[in-house]
């Protein structure tokens, strides 16, 4: 049985008997104003963070959810686009899409605004959308691919930004790595399924991501997710895994590299009013001005006497500079 028929394996398992404790289903999801989730929902809320941010959310979008769950995230991206169709929802495991579905139908009678045909359920999965080229708008995964092995992950990635219209967005939440996982954890089919053990590093993980053709990347969120101890797991340290949240862009890579914002920025400390570095960037003395890595490490070598670089927040919302 190969890793990916092992987590059908699993996730139909979950789907009949909802597992309370598997991933982040006792934290709350978004609340928002007149949402109201069904407790079978948030019972099957299979993710390690989330994709749903309203600030992504405007004009409408067309929105393609890539692995379905309990149709929690689904609810909440109609809830932005409250029109037929437009959420489509892809799950390859009948009896997830099944569940889904049961949920969607719960919904409708506990919201008044809400009605099931909002969110299209497909048969398909992340290595063949079942949608045209450069059609959606957004493109959202939540702790899924994670489970694929490199390989496969390259794949989904390629797909997503296939069906992306330009400029579109990918927001993605899964699981990371603070350190590489050993190989006798990542062979391990059921804990891949468990999105215990498929982690890759942060580094990696962007990695993939600007591989795939996307050039700007931006951090929503990162913090603790679980610990794999080392008693259990047979590992010479405990092993900290993370939940990032994530937003990439369907844009053109830059000549010098893709641009990956974390929450850093840049303070000019000189003594003129402005610091102009002839090449875009215009800081003003003593604020802060949001940047992209890639920014503030040529600014910190270009004048490191008199330019500030903070360290990472994690959590960037926009309005920075490349």
């Amino acid at each position: 049985m190969t890793y990916l028929e092992t987590t059908a394996k699993f996730y139909t398992e979950v789907a009949e008997t909802p597992q309370v404790g598997l991933c982040c289903v006792q934290s709350s999801p978004l609340q928002l104003p007149g949402l109201k989730i069904p407790t079978q929902m948030q019972e099957m809320n299979y993710g390690c963070g989330t994709t749903v941010h309203p600030t992504e959310l405007a004009n409408d979008p067309t929105v393609l959810y890539v692995g379905v769950g309990g149709g929690l995230e689904a609810l909440q991206f109609a809830y932005f686009s409250r029109r037929p169709g437009s959420v489509i929802a892809i799950e390859p495991v009948a009896a997830m899409r099944t569940a889904a579905m049961r949920n969607l139908e719960l919904a409708a009678q506990e919201n008044a605004w809400f009605e099931p045909n909002f969110v299209e359920v497909r048969e398909g999965d992340a290595f063949a959308l079942p949608v045209p080229d450069a059609s959606v708008d957004l493109v959202a995964q939540n702790c899924l691919f994670n489970i694929f092995k490199p390989e496969d992950l390259h794949r989904a990635l390629q797909e997503a930004f296939r069906v992306l219209k330009p400029n579109g967005r990918l927001l993605m939440s899964d699981p990371i790595a603070t350190r590489p996982i050993p190989e006798h954890l990542q062979n391990d089919e059921r804990l891949r399924a468990m999105c215990l053990s498929g982690a890759m590093t942060y580094e990696q993980y962007i990695e993939h991501l600007v591989k795939a053709g996307f050039g700007q990347v931006e951090i929503r969120a990162r913090r603790p997710y679980r610990i794999l101890n080392r008693q259990n797991y047979n590992l010479e340290a405990h092993l900290l895994l993370e939940s990032l949240d994530s937003v990439a862009f369907k844009v053109p890579i830059p000549e010098d590299g893709a641009c990956i914002f974390t929450g850093k920025t840049a303070i000019y400390t000189g003594l003129e009013p402005l610091f102009d570095d002839q090449a875009g960037h215009i800081l003003q003395q003593g604020v802060p001005a949001a940047v992209c890595d890639k920014t503030a490490a040529k600014l910190a070598a270009f004048n490191p006497e008199e330019i500030l670089i903070t360290d990472s927040t994690w959590h960037y919302n926009g309005g920075g500079c490349c």
